[in-house]
């Protein structure tokens, strides 16, 4: 095994702050955010407010929960995402095809809504670039589609065979589908060739318009940080076409799943029910799958989160029949010969882990040697000491992340029972919170903020809703929780000018500008 000192961080060279906004969560009148003019914007008001990074989750196909750390493929982008005003004026939709947009909610997804309203409209502009497209835009999408044949045909038969299926687990597709061959490919291009250039279009489409939107970022000096799922969703085309790769049964089915061990947000732990990879397998083929994974998104971002980084170290499987994380046991990751590979392969990358959690002690030593930040929540900092005492400069700090309530809701949020958490410790925890602060109950979240623009770390990341100073209401997600989450939306106009200002100032007198 190669050995390495503890290598420098690639992203936290100088002073820098950024901003946590999902993509659906931008504002937009076709009820989901999406690549378009509203994102053009924000880029804009990012300049404006003295920020250089933009974080964004993950921008896979969601799960039928809409929940994007669990999505169908772990290559592909949601389509629901597309701009449609850039399909209208780069000539695949008609200004009237818009013209009929349901009445949509401002401040929330409504996914059952747009879904079946946009995803026609897609099926439409596919179908427009494919009779309509120039001899040079064909020939950028027959380029597109070599470049990423490794996934993108799997990925486009998946979900024709899950069409076919009504939807169904591939665990439940007749027996003859539920094994990934080349003849059910070659069966499937024969007898669904439309259908299938018509999800290759909509990935090409995307990759087009995001393209312009990445390179308009970076000219304004706004890097974008990618979001990696350490996990993917069992009905995936991932784990369909590679399950070899994860520790199922002769007939596919799960034996064991992700979870985590019981702690101070859910005393039972949680399942988060993943299939667990079976590390032995991508050995022997050096990591392959994985370091495709990581270069794919490095292809559309600057710098990549990896989501559960502790899992490399080691990782919290349960037994797939139970419902809550008790019966779990730790196990060890790939670790460093996983890095090695992935170093080796595409070189050294700007990667940030979110390490937080019982196993980070054990990945501290994995970030060292391959010179990756962790990260550190001021929520969940006020138990003992000051807030980041003797923290590296080589941090990412936020005020909260997306499983996190936001700063003023946290703030005013009463003690709850079942919380691993004592009566007493809650209480203790906003008393040094508000001495730490000198909280009064007003500002809050701008104190929060300016809290970590002033922190030691060098990279300091705000989600938006502690910008606007909203309450738990805009809460992205509740961990261990289904329906309800993913839905908050940025309404036009939220972001004041004054709003604006008053970021910049704290940007500028923290020197991260």
């Amino acid at each position: 095994m190669k050995n390495h000192k503890s290598e420098p961080s690639l992203i936290t060279m100088d002073r820098k702050s950024g901003i946590l906004l999902h993509i659906t969560s931008l504002p937009g009148k076709y009820g989901i955010g999406e690549i378009g003019p509203s994102a053009f914007q924000f880029i804009d008001d990012l300049s404006e407010m003295g920020q250089s990074l933009w974080q964004i989750l993950p921008s896979n196909p969601p799960d039928k929960d809409n929940c994007p750390y669990s999505a169908e493929s772990a290559f592909a982008n949601n389509p629901l995402l597309i701009s449609l005003e850039l399909l209208v004026r780069d000539g695949w939709l008609s200004a009237d095809d818009l013209g009929m947009a349901p009445e949509f909610n401002s401040d929330l997804v409504e996914f059952d809504l747009i879904k079946k309203w946009r995803l026609d409209l897609m099926t439409k502009a596919a179908n427009s670039f494919r009779i309509n497209r120039s001899n040079l835009q064909f020939k950028q999408f027959l380029d597109y589609c070599n470049q990423n044949e490794y996934w993108l045909q799997n990925y486009s038969v998946f979900n024709i065979l899950k069409k076919i299926h009504n939807s169904e687990n591939w665990i439940n597709w007749n027996s003859k589908y539920k094994t990934f061959s080349k003849d059910i490919l070659n069966q499937v291009q024969d007898a669904h060739s439309q259908e299938l250039d018509d999800i290759k279009i909509l990935q090409y489409l995307f990759d087009c318009q995001w393209s312009e939107l990445k390179f308009y970022a970076n000219s304004k000096g706004i890097q974008i940080i990618g979001d990696i799922p350490i996990y993917v969703s069992f009905n995936s085309a991932d784990v369909w076409a590679n399950q070899s790769l994860f520790k199922l049964s002769n007939k596919g089915d799960m034996i064991v799943q992700s979870g985590t061990p019981p702690d101070i947000f859910i005393e039972t732990g949680q399942i988060w029910g993943h299939p667990i990879y079976d590390w032995v397998e991508h050995r022997k083929n050096n990591f392959e799958w994985w370091t495709s994974r990581i270069a794919h998104l490095f292809q559309r971002v600057d710098i990549v989160r990896i989501d559960h980084f502790n899992g490399f170290a080691k990782f919290w499987e349960v037994p797939a029949e139970d419902d809550n994380g008790t019966r779990g046991y730790w196990v060890k990751g790939p670790g460093e010969t996983l890095f090695n590979a992935i170093t080796n392969q595409i070189g050294r990358k700007p990667i940030l882990a979110e390490d937080l959690g019982e196993a980070s002690k054990n990945a501290a030593v994995l970030r060292g040697k391959f010179g990756i930040p962790g990260i550190k929540i001021l929520q969940m900092s006020f138990g003992n000491g000051h807030p980041f005492d003797s923290m590296s400069e080589d941090t990412v700090v936020y005020t909260g992340t997306h499983d996190n309530d936001t700063s003023i809701g946290w703030y005013n949020a009463e003690f709850e029972n079942g919380s691993t958490q004592s009566e007493q410790e809650f209480l203790n925890e906003r008393k040094h919170a508000k001495n730490v602060l000198n909280l009064d109950g007003h500002d809050v979240n701008w104190k929060m903020v300016e809290f970590i623009l002033n922190a030691n770390a060098n990279t300091s990341i705000i989600p938006m809703q502690d910008v606007l100073g909203l309450d738990s209401s805009a809460r992205m997600n509740l961990p261990g929780t289904v329906g309800g989450n993913w839905e908050w939306r940025m309404s036009p106009g939220m972001l004041t000018q004054e709003i604006k200002q008053h970021l910049r100032q704290l940007t500028e007198n923290s020197n991260r500008t």
